[in-house]
């Protein structure tokens, strides 16, 4: 949804699988408008009202724009209305937040929304114009969520009642649903989101709601790969991968999906397409409960990946006195308080000492949690001071086919010290889905490669 090309093209795809079965649609906003539209509500907090009205216009003007570009002259007006009735709706909601002075998160998320209400106008307006029946529809009436706004939680009971009831009369008639991704409401009707890359999100909560045949989730890239192709040029894309499999992959730093996404669909085991819309013909990758029978990892991983922007976060008791249990325990406790997500967790049996991995981003709620936590231990000196290493990163070698194979993780670990690159902490489940391995930065990206190669994960040479 990049441009009125890029809508041109969605359309095209819509139309083609809409010719076939039933089909609604899930859209982003056009790239960089959920920035531009957050950066406004910054401008209008501080009390910038030239910075703020020069990023209203430029909102304008790209919407505008594409409108022209994209619609016939018969279909303009409607869509131009409409485009100028939802920025003035934001421009109504920044100009609140300039004379009060601050953001609250209700409003962020009220405004923020318009992105994606934009988009959603668009494409139904052009899909119209080609030809095919289509209706733009707010996820606000169909996604039902708990009030955690910037973040929130799906209620799929609520959520299926109120979608089959919008959606389902749309698809008898043949209509496509043009339906915004990142927004929906709470029950009394208060706007939220899904967080930041939601709209793969949204498609899925949509997809379970109504138990779709299947979710094809577009994208730039040709499907999910063995490893990030910028670092490890023999990178290939998988044909297939389990829900578990691409959920594990995106918690650890994979960009292809959003980490919630597949959450609604394994119960109701609906398979997944991660597709190209920039090269359709390709075939993608389909994310399917298990592995089928031509399956190419038997007995090894699928692929890795890896995370820059972590900490690695120690503690440890000053005396062996002091039950490292409970330290874990209270330590667990407050960042999940603080909603922080931790990566890996790995502990000492001895000495009681434990270590974790949260993105930088959550570092500082982490520390100021576990420091209130801690507050009469750190004082008095049964806990030795909480110690932060940023200069770290993660590797996640994740497959099912690794589960039982002896020698497996003997492979990887001396494929990484053949490089003199130190293993600082290693964590695996007892699913031995994955293996987490945090090592120095300035060494991260050779050992990827490293465990690629000695996986032989990549390309296959006839």
């Amino acid at each position: 949804m990049g441009s009125a090309e890029r809508i041109d093209v969605a359309a095209r795809l819509t139309t083609e699988q809409h010719a076939k079965r039933p089909v609604a649609i899930v859209v982003s906003a056009m790239s960089k408008v959920t920035d531009l539209l957050l950066d406004s509500l910054r401008k209008a907090e501080a009390g910038d009202e030239v910075a703020l009205d020069a990023n209203i216009q430029t909102l304008t003007d790209r919407h505008l724009n594409c409108c022209h570009e994209l619609l016939p002259e018969g279909f303009q007006e409607t869509a131009l209305d409409g485009v100028r009735g939802l920025i003035a709706e934001f421009e109504r909601i920044a100009k609140g937040i300039l004379m009060l002075g601050e953001r609250p998160l209700s409003s962020v998320d009220r405004a923020i929304a318009i992105g994606e209400r934009l988009s959603a106008l668009l494409m139904a307006a052009f899909l119209e114009s080609q030809g095919t029946r289509a209706a733009a529809v707010n996820a606000a009436q169909l996604i039902a969520t708990d009030d955690v706004f910037g973040n929130a939680t799906p209620l799929m009971d609520e959520t299926r009642e109120k979608s089959v009831a919008v959606l389902g009369p749309l698809l008898d008639q043949r209509v496509v649903p043009v339906i915004t991704g990142f927004n929906a409401a709470t029950l009394d009707g208060r706007p939220t989101t899904l967080g930041r890359g939601g709209s793969d999100f949204s498609a899925a909560i949509l997809a379970a709601s109504l138990d779709a045949e299947e979710l094809w989730i577009w994208t730039d890239v040709d499907g999910i790969m063995t490893g990030d192709p910028r670092l490890i040029p023999d990178a290939r894309v998988l044909d297939e991968i389990t829900y578990n499999e691409a959920a594990e992959l995106a918690y650890a730093g994979a960009k292809v999906l959003h980490p919630r996404t597949l959450a609604p669909l394994i119960e109701r085991q609906i398979p997944v397409w991660s597709k190209n819309s920039f090269a359709p013909q390709k075939p993608g990758t389909r994310i399917v409960a298990q592995l089928g029978r031509g399956s190419d990892v038997a007995g090894g991983p699928h692929a890795v990946t890896s995370m820059t922007e972590v900490a690695l976060v120690a503690i440890e008791p000053a005396s062996a006195g002091v039950s490292g249990t409970r330290l874990m325990a209270e330590a667990l406790e407050a960042l999940d308080a603080a909603g922080v997500e931790l990566l890996a967790i790995t502990s000492s049996s001895y000495r009681q000492s434990f270590c974790f991995l949260v993105r930088q981003s959550e570092l500082k709620a982490a520390l100021e949690h576990m420091e209130e936590t801690f507050a009469l231990e750190l004082t008095h000196g049964y806990v030795k001071p909480i110690q932060v290493d940023s200069n770290v990163g993660l590797i996640a070698v994740v497959g099912e086919g690794m589960r039982g194979t002896p020698g497996l993780a003997g492979r990887i670990f001396t494929a990484i010290s053949r490089h003199n690159i130190n293993i600082i902490a290693i964590a695996q489940g007892s699913s031995e889905l994955t293996i987490a391995i945090v090592v120095r930065r300035e060494g991260l990206e050779q050992a990827v490669r490293a465990v690629h190669e000695e996986c032989g994960l990549g390309c296959l040479v006839p």
